[in-house]
């Protein structure tokens, strides 16, 4: 693997850190304060800021340290996460991810705003801004140092002039309720300079390091030269630890995994016969307390060359000030290494560490296709088989049919689990739509609260990748245009925050997401004039209200009053028209004055397999979707109502519903046939109530595979796709959605919607 196939891999995972970071900050605004969540965020930034240091993505680096600092303090409760710091944070999570995408692919990033929100997150992390929480904790002092040892008290020191420094971290460990019986790790952890120059900070990895257990430090500074010798980029401290856990050893390299290659690492399992475990017996070293929180306020706010410069500082000062070296001799002569034992606790551990957790692997999408497109033929070809045994064995019991019904459940087994492999929750891109709504309603002044449901829902990764587009348009759409400034909704009597509501949900072998607001809805008079001036509609037309709301989606239609950065040039809602019905879609659109507008899209699970009921209609074969499908019924005289010239109805069930032809409407033939000799399938639209659709026979069920007719031929209204049959023949499938539109007076052509795929 070479490093640009590293690189790629580490924007992957960035996106799915940026995911988790956004999903976590949201649900922090919405009052969550689950430490775990707060945790969450902070290993999002932490980890998009490790990767990007061992690629030299500075800028990235940077702004991620500044960020990560100040979630800290959340973490550590010194900042109050309210609405107006996590109206920072959420910014400064947009700035992180443009900062990503341009690192990706060569862009650049706005740099005032993010000077600006370096500025802002350093305000925070020192408690410039004011937090509900009146008693903030005072900032500490550079380091806590122990008295003086007394004059006649030898101050060993090393060939430079220096003792090595032992410290501790007071404020995460309780030594007085520090457990027994946990097994004992030595670590030396020595950077490299390359570590600083890349972001990472050696006190936050010790830090992360001190919450698997009771943890026991010393700051060596052997290397340390003197002042006029030293090198501000260098790295001269490294640190023996002593740590007691039971997460095993795995948990302790993996808090250096993004520094791994930028220090020398070292992680030995031992023993205690007894007393307690002490490090470097063979250095002694003097015990000075130290408290690393002290970089939660100054070093780390200040950046990764001042919190180096500060470790320097506090090594001087504890270094004039050490107390009696005796302590640690002590300490260290009760050490006994017995490393066999305590590395087999380690592997147990780290075993029921990884039982627990699923595995993945990540997979080139190109080859999930391949092998859909194959799964694909394998379904043509075995119904291509089972038609031949068919027609050449009359018997019906042989074993070759027995054999072909089991490789017909085989088959479809088999598209089933690679269907399942594409299909992925609409989760991500619900998620960027929270950023449209922010920067939409900071560039509009209005206040927007933006509500998800069923994040969870999954469909086909390739619908997924084309939701974005139109969902995006809607959003804008929805709060330029449907919701009302704060003024306005106050007068109306309105919460002054306006409401958009994302939902997805699954129905009838569909997906429909829902996209509604709470704003003043579809002012229908100023839609129609709108139309009427932009010479979209004759002054006289005579439309319904539906009719009006979907003059809204005719290209170049706009009801903006002038041109802005968000709206005016009137390619949003036609854009999402042709997106949706390109995925098999169709769209939508209930509105109630003052109360808002619901937009409903309705698309397939799924791009490449349906099941379907083959039918004959004037000697051609169709597909009809099965999921539009509610019963098929054969048609009694007595049952047959005309209405009007040319219109017919069918009584099921004491219920009257209209009859459609659809070798008329699909002009395969001239005249009506006679119903009576055919075959009524009772079908269900979306918007357009039932209908029974009239076919000459029916040929059977089958689960076929979907080829694009726009792909490869042209559209051809009425159809939404084609298929190959088991001999061979090409059959269209039906877009049931088009033919009823057609049935209630619409032109065919105008009901495109290549909707009945799914």
């Amino acid at each position: 693997m070479d490093m640009n196939e590293i690189k790629e891999i580490f924007f992957q995972e960035c996106e799915e850190q940026l995911a988790e970071l956004e999903s976590g900050l949201l649900k922090m605004n919405d009052g969550d304060r689950d430490p775990e969540t707060v945790n969450a965020v902070f290993r999002a930034v932490h980890s998009i800021k490790g990767g990007a240091g061992a690629f030299g993505l500075d800028d990235l680096v940077a702004f991620a340290h500044v960020f990560e600092t100040t979630l800290d303090c959340v973490r550590s409760n010194k900042l109050e996460p309210t609405q107006d710091v996590l109206k920072v944070m959420l910014k400064s999570a947009d700035v992180l991810a443009d900062l990503t995408n341009a690192a990706r692919d060569g862009g650049s990033v706005d740099e005032s705003r993010s000077r600006g929100l370096v500025k802002e997150l350093e305000a925070l992390a020192n408690g410039e801004l004011p937090s509900p929480s009146a008693e903030a904790p005072a900032p500490k002092a550079a380091a806590k140092v122990a008295p003086a040892a007394p004059a006649s008290t030898p101050k060993p020191t090393d060939d430079s002039g220096f003792q090595p420094i032992p410290f501790s971290f007071d404020d995460f460990g309780d030594e007085d309720g520090a457990e027994t019986g946990l097994p004992a790790y030595e670590i030396t952890f020595k950077p490299r300079h390359e570590l600083y120059s890349k972001g990472n900070d050696a006190t936050l990895l010790l830090r992360d390091l001190s919450r698997l257990g009771e943890m026991t430090i010393y700051c060596n500074t052997d290397e340390l030269p003197g002042l006029e010798e030293l090198d501000p980029e260098a790295a001269y401290f490294f640190w023996n630890v002593t740590l007691r856990t039971d997460k095993g050893e795995d948990a302790i390299r993996s808090v250096f995994e993004f520094a791994e290659w930028d220090c020398e690492l070292t992680v030995k399992p031992v023993e205690e016969t007894g007393g307690d475990v002490s490090s470097n017996e063979e250095l002694p070293m003097v015990p000075v307390p130290f408290d690393l929180s002290i970089l939660d306020e100054t070093g780390a706010t200040e950046g990764v060359s001042a919190a180096r410069s500060e470790d320097t500082a506090a090594a001087v000062a504890a270094a004039e000030t050490a107390s009696n070296v005796t302590q640690m001799a002590a300490a260290a002569s009760r050490v006994e290494k017995k490393e066999s034992a305590a590395a087999a606790a380690a592997n147990a551990a780290a075993q029921n560490n990884a039982a627990g957790a699923g595995q993945t692997i990540r997979v080139d999408l190109d080859r999930v296709d391949r092998l859909i497109n194959l799964v694909g033929e394998l379904v043509i070809n075995q119904a291509m088989l089972s038609q031949s045994v068919i027609e050449n064995d009359t018997t019906g019991t042989s074993s070759i049919n027995m054999g072909l019904e089991e490789l017909q459940q085989l088959t479809r087994e088999i598209q089933d689990s690679v269907m399942a492999i594409r299909a992925q929750p609409v989760k991500p891109v619900f998620q960027r739509m929270s950023r449209i709504v922010r920067e939409i309603a900071d560039m509009t002044g209005k206040s927007i609260r933006l509500i998800t449901e069923g994040e969870n829902t999954e469909v086909d990764k390739t619908v997924i990748d084309k939701l974005a587009e139109p969902l995006t348009h809607m959003i804008r759409n929805a709060v330029d245009h449907g919701i009302e400034t704060p003024e306005k909704r106050a007068a109306a009597g309105k919460n002054t925050e306006g409401t958009v509501r994302l939902t997805a949900k699954h129905r009838s072998g569909r997906i429909l997401i829902e996209l509604a607001d709470d704003g003043a809805g579809i002012n229908r008079e100023k839609v129609r004039q709108k139309a009427i001036d932009n010479d979209l509609i004759p002054a006289d037309a005579n439309l319904s209200d539906e009719e009006i709301d979907n003059l809204i989606f005719l290209p170049g239609f706009s009801t903006a009053d002038k041109i802005s950065d968000i709206s005016g040039r009137g390619v949003g809602m036609d854009v999402v028209k042709r997106s949706i019905q390109a995925l098999g879609g169709r769209i939508n659109i209930t509105s109630k004055p003052g109360h808002g507008s619901v937009f409903t899209m309705s698309l397939p699970l799924t791009l490449a397999v349906l099941d379907g009921m083959v039918v004959t209609v004037a000697g051609q074969t169709l597909v009809v979707p099965l999921t539009a499908i509610v019963e098929t019924l054969q048609p009694e005289a007595a049952a047959i109502h005309s209405f009007g010239a040319n219109h017919r109805l069918i009584s099921i069930r004491n219920s009257f519903c209209p009859l459609v032809d659809v070798g008329r409407i699909l002009n395969f033939r001239a005249t009506q046939a006679n119903p009576v000799e055919g075959v009524a399938l009772l079908v269900e639209s979306e918007g357009g109530g039932q209908r029974a659709l009239m076919v000459d026979a029916i040929q059977g069920q089958r689960q076929v595979v979907i080829k694009s007719l726009e792909a490869n031929y042209t559209h051809v209204p009425g159809i939404a796709a084609a298929t190959i049959l088991g001999d061979g023949r090409v059959a269209l499938i039906l877009d049931v959605d088009a033919v009823v539109g057609a049935s209630r007076g619409h032109s065919l052509k105008a009901e495109m919607s290549l909707a009945a795929v799914g």
